[in-house]
C-alpha cells in the first residue's frame, strides 16, 4: 500500500512538473509573463540561438500556446476572409490539424489578434470579429462555437477588431465582449452555455481578463479603455477604468474610475499587498492602485501614483523582485526597456539604444527573454541598476522576397513587414516567436 502510495505521489509530481513547464495560455502559466524553465543557455553562438524549425504564418500579432508537445496559433487570412486554427507537433513542426472559418474584414494593423487557451482535451480562441471556438485538441473537431459580439448587439467592430484573450477560471471560459448588451461573459467551457454576463463595462478595450489576489482571494480583473477621441467623435467622453469582480458570479466588487487611456491593450500587473499597475500607451504611462477593504466590508481602489516616465502599450508590465519591467514606446515617445520600483521611482531607461517597442517579456531562471519589436532576441540580466544585456540574435528580420503582406497595410507606421508584436511562448527550452511571415522554434535551454 506503501509502495502504491508512493508511486502514485510521484506520478502526480511528474505531472505537476510537465504541466508547469507548459504554455498553456496569454502570458504563460499564471498569465504573468513568468515561466518555471530552467537551466536557460546563458551565452548564444554568434549566428544566435538553434532554429529548430520554422512553419510559414499569416500576417499578425496572435502567438501561440503549448501543451503536451503540441502548439496551438490562431492564424489569419484577411484576403480570404478566414480565420484559421492550426495545431503544430513541437518536435518538428508539422502541422497536426487546422480549422478554418469565414471572418471577413481587415481593420488597420491587419492581421490575426488574439492567444488561445489549452486546457486538456481542448482548445479555445476568440477570434477578429468575437468568433469563440472550442475544438478538441486531439483531431481539431469543433466542439462548440459562439459570437460574443453580435450575439449581444455588437454592429461595426471596435477600431482595432476584437484582439483579447480568453481565460479559464475553474469551469469557465470567460471573455470581454464589449459589445452594447454585453460586459464579461463567462461561457461553461464544455458545452458553451452562458453561466453569467454583465452589462457593458463601458468603451471598447483591447484587454484581457486575468485574475489578481486581493486580501488572499481571487479577484477577476478588466481594464476598460477611455473613449477614444477619434474613433468617437459623437460621443461625451468618459474615462476608462479598472474593475475587480467576483470571477463566480460576475458580481462587481470594486473599480478604479481614473484611467484615461483610450487604447488599453494591457492587463493589470499583480503587485502584491492588494497593489495593481496598470499600463498604457498614447503618453499615458502607469498608475498604481491599491484595492482595501473597509470598515463595512466593501473594497475601494484608491490611486497611489500616476507616471508618465513608464508604461507599455500593449504588454502588461513585468514584476521581478519589487521591480517592474516594461517596453515603452508610443507615437511621441521612445523610452525603449524602462525599469521601475515599486514607489515609482525610474531606474533606468534604454531609449533608442538599444530600442524596444511593443515587443514580448518572459522571466525564466531569473533571466529575462525579449524580443524588441522588430528584429531582434535578447537575453538580459534582470537589473535595477542598469541594463545588462547577455545576449542578441536578429532572428526575425524578414526575408527579403519583396512580397508585400496581406490587407493592403505597407508603411511602418501601420504594418511594418518586420515587427514582432505578437507574444511569446516558453515550453520545454524552446521558444515560440514569430515575425510577419514566419514562427520559429528556438533552442533556449539546455
Amino acid at each position: 500500500m506503501i509502495k502504491k502510495l508512493s508511486i502514485s505521489i510521484m506520478f502526480l509530481t511528474a505531472t505537476m512538473v510537465a504541466v508547469a513547464q507548459d504554455w498553456p495560455q496569454y502570458l504563460g502559466p499564471t498569465r504573468d509573463s513568468k515561466s518555471p524553465q530552467k537551466n536557460l543557455l546563458r551565452e548564444w553562438p554568434a549566428e544566435g540561438p538553434e532554429v529548430l524549425w520554422s512553419v510559414d504564418v499569416g500576417i499578425g500579432y496572435g502567438g501561440p500556446v503549448i501543451e503536451d508537445g503540441k502548439a496551438y496559433l490562431l492564424d489569419r487570412d484577411g484576403e480570404k476572409g478566414i480565420e484559421i486554427m492550426r495545431c503544430f507537433d513541437m518536435d518538428s513542426g508539422k502541422e497536426l490539424w487546422r480549422h478554418e472559418y469565414p471572418s471577413a474584414g481587415n481593420v488597420m494593423y491587419p492581421g490575426s489578434r488574439s492567444v488561445p487557451i489549452v486546457e486538456g482535451k481542448y482548445v479555445y480562441s476568440a477570434g477578429h470579429n468575437g468568433d469563440l471556438y472550442c475544438y478538441e485538441t486531439k483531431s481539431g473537431k469543433v466542439v462548440w462555437n459562439k459570437n460574443f459580439w453580435t450575439e449581444y448587439g455588437g454592429d461595426k467592430l471596435p477600431i482595432w477588431a476584437i484582439s483579447q484573450c480568453p481565460l479559464i477560471y475553474g469551469d469557465m471560459l470567460i471573455v470581454l465582449s464589449g459589445a452594447p448588451e454585453a460586459g464579461l461573459v463567462a461561457y461553461n467551457k464544455k458545452n458553451g452555455e452562458v453561466i453569467w454576463k454583465t452589462p457593458s463595462l463601458g468603451d471598447e478595450s483591447y484587454t484581457s481578463p486575468n485574475i489578481v489576489k486581493i486580501d488572499g482571494e481571487d479577484h477577476l480583473c478588466i481594464v476598460i479603455s477611455s473613449t477614444n477621441p477619434f474613433g468617437h467623435r459623437d460621443k461625451q467622453p468618459q474615462k476608462g477604468k479598472v474593475i475587480g469582480l467576483n470571477p463566480t458570479n460576475g458580481e462587481i466588487l470594486w473599480r478604479y474610475d481614473n484611467w484615461e487611456c483610450h487604447i488599453s491593450c494591457s492587463n493589470a500587473t499583480d503587485a502584491g499587498d492588494n497593489k495593481l499597475l496598470i499600463v498604457g500607451g498614447y503618453e499615458r504611462g502607469a498608475t498604481m492602485i491599491q484595492v482595501e477593504k473597509g470598515d463595512d466590508g466593501k473594497y475601494i481602489a484608491k490611486e497611489l501614483y500616476t507616471t508618465v516616465e513608464f508604461g507599455d502599450q500593449t504588454k502588461p508590465a513585468l514584476f521581478h523582485d519589487g521591480y517592474f519591467y516594461a517596453q515603452y514606446g508610443t507615437n511621441n515617445r521612445r523610452d525603449g526597456l524602462c525599469c521601475m520600483d515599486i514607489d515609482g521611482n525610474i531606474m533606468w531607461k534604454t531609449k533608442r539604444e538599444p530600442n524596444f517597442d511593443k515587443g514580448s517579456m518572459i522571466l525564466a531562471d531569473g533571466l529575462i527573454l525579449a524580443t524588441d519589436g522588430l528584429n531582434s532576441l535578447y537575453l538580459i540580466q534582470p537589473d535595477p541598476t542598469g541594463f545588462k544585456p547577455l545576449a542578441k540574435a536578429d532572428l526575425l528580420a524578414p526575408a527579403q522576397t519583396g512580397d508585400a503582406p496581406q490587407g493592403g497595410q505597407m508603411g511602418r507606421g501601420m504594418m511594418g513587414r518586420s515587427s514582432n508584436w505578437a507574444p511569446i511562448a516558453l515550453s520545454d527550452g524552446k521558444l515560440l516567436i514569430r515575425n510577419q511571415q514566419k514562427m520559429f522554434c528556438v533552442k533556449v535551454a539546455k
